[in-house]
């Protein structure tokens, strides 16, 4: 998975003269001044919506039914499973790392004339749809892991020029209600990721493929609304170091981004630290049973979506009326990080649903001004694929991680792997880092 975030421009950003393709000391493009089309705001929202419904609904439930149907398939012990979600979540966050630098720079340069960043949407919700049949079909964690890696790979191929649109066409005076709605169809698209998961349950291939193939009709749809234009003339050929580069923005140079960067890794870490092991908690924490999981996970997001989606709503409207986003910020991430230190505190179900609704209240804070704040501080409007798509490391390189790491700090002095005070213990403090980076900033108020 892969966070939000954008450009700025209504013409092609990317497209330079040799001199500042290096420099970056001349603008071929300007932030866009006019008001975003309609129609394209509006597919906009609805493509995120039915996109995350395809992606999240695996992410969340499918990759730990997965693991119960290969436990009683007897392809991984049966105290295996947090191993096996650290597993397959770190490979795949580590392909979706890749893949959208790669492809926000590569749609930053795309010449084609059906324009920049139409021809990766589409391509990449297909390749995602191929690895789900491979996911779906699997016998064996390893290519249950492949299948993950490739549909992260195809995700992040449409996700990263995807998201720079917002940046091509939305002004500053539009981003934080915008942003807040994209932020709001992403999560309610993950709600209905659970649903359908809950669903299909028992019918692995209905459960990660069917959403796949409308989320395919809604980005093509997208990319046919999208006022995406062709590149004049063909960029100079980058050079080896450029494409290094690609993955690197200077924090000495661009301190605000760097800050930025950080505080979305952490509170990244943060949760994917709790979504990464959600089902094996349940379990062996809040003593949920296995046939009853999926479900309670299901009424959860429910709760924390429909929480989400009203704090979220009131503060992007309040940021673009006060002109303020770090706030905002600094607050939700500071709430976020006192929720994930409760989760230890959780043991039954009720209380499990109340903290998921303070914790909706949080992120949705967050959902709705984070990615204006990330657009008002990007370094440079004619790389903005690029730069989004550095910026995005700090959504899935924690996805890589948190699972890598957790799998390993929750078998500390339990041998059964549900040590789960101390991994909350660490993912909370470091949200409550996220939350203190953002007062350095100074670009944005």
């Amino acid at each position: 998975m892969s966070s939000v975030s954008g450009s700025a421009a209504g013409t092609p950003s990317g497209m330079t003269v040799a001199s500042a393709t290096v420099s970056h000391e001349h603008h071929w493009l300007q932030e866009p001044t006019e008001p975003a089309k309609k129609g394209y705001v509006t597919w906009l929202i609805i493509a995120q919506f039915v996109f995350f419904v395809a992606l999240l609904g695996p992410a969340i439930v499918g990759i730990g039914l997965k693991i119960i149907d290969l436990q009683n398939q007897g392809a991984i012990p049966a105290t295996g499973g947090n191993a096996a979600a650290a597993v397959l979540g770190g490979w795949g966050a580590l392909f979706a790392t890749i893949a959208n630098v790669v492809f926000g720079r590569l749609s930053d340069r795309t010449t084609s004339r059906w324009g920049r960043r139409r021809i990766w949407i589409v391509l990449g919700t297909i390749i995602m749809t191929i690895a789900f049949v491979v996911m779906a079909a699997a016998p064996s964690l390893t290519m249950a892991t492949v299948g993950w890696s490739l549909a992260q790979l195809g995700a992040n191929m449409t996700l990263a020029p995807f998201i720079a649109t917002i940046a091509d066409q939305v002004p500053k005076f539009q981003r934080g209600k915008i942003t807040a709605a994209v932020g709001i169809a992403q999560n309610v698209g993950i709600l209905g990721g659970t649903f359908v998961a809950q669903i299909f349950q028992t019918n692995m291939y209905l459960m990660f493929i069917a959403p796949s193939i409308l989320a395919i009709a809604a980005m093509t749809i997208f990319a046919f609304v999208l006022p995406d234009r062709a590149l004049p003339m063909k960029p100079p050929r980058a050079t080896f170091y450029e494409w290094w580069n690609t993955f690197w923005v200077s924090p000495i140079k661009f301190p605000d981004y760097a800050l930025a960067w950080w505080s979305r890794f952490l509170i990244t870490f943060a949760s994917f630290g709790f979504t990464a092991f959600r089902v094996f908690y349940l379990i062996n924490h809040v003593h949920v049973a296995k046939t009853d999981v999926a479900g309670v996970i299901t009424l959860s997001v429910l709760i924390n979506t429909v929480c989400l989606v009203g704090a979220s709503f009131l503060a992007g409207w309040l940021s673009d009326k006060l002109g303020r986003r770090k706030v905002f910020v600094w607050v939700s991430t500071a709430l976020f990080a006192i929720g994930t230190y409760a989760l230890i505190h959780i043991h039954d179900v009720p209380s499990f649903y109340i903290l998921e609704a303070l914790m909706g209240i949080a992120y949705g804070i967050y959902v709705g001004v984070d990615l204006a704040l990330v657009v008002d501080v990007l370094p440079n409007p004619d790389d903005s694929g690029k730069d989004l798509g550095v910026f995005n490391i700090a959504n899935a390189l924690p996805q890589t991680f948190a699972p890598l790491i957790g799998g390993i700090l929750v078998y500390v002095g339990d041998k059964g792997g549900n040590n789960y005070q101390l991994w909350f213990t660490v993912c909370g403090v470091l949200a409550l880092i996220g939350a203190v980076v953002i007062f350095p900033i100074k670009k944005v108020r």
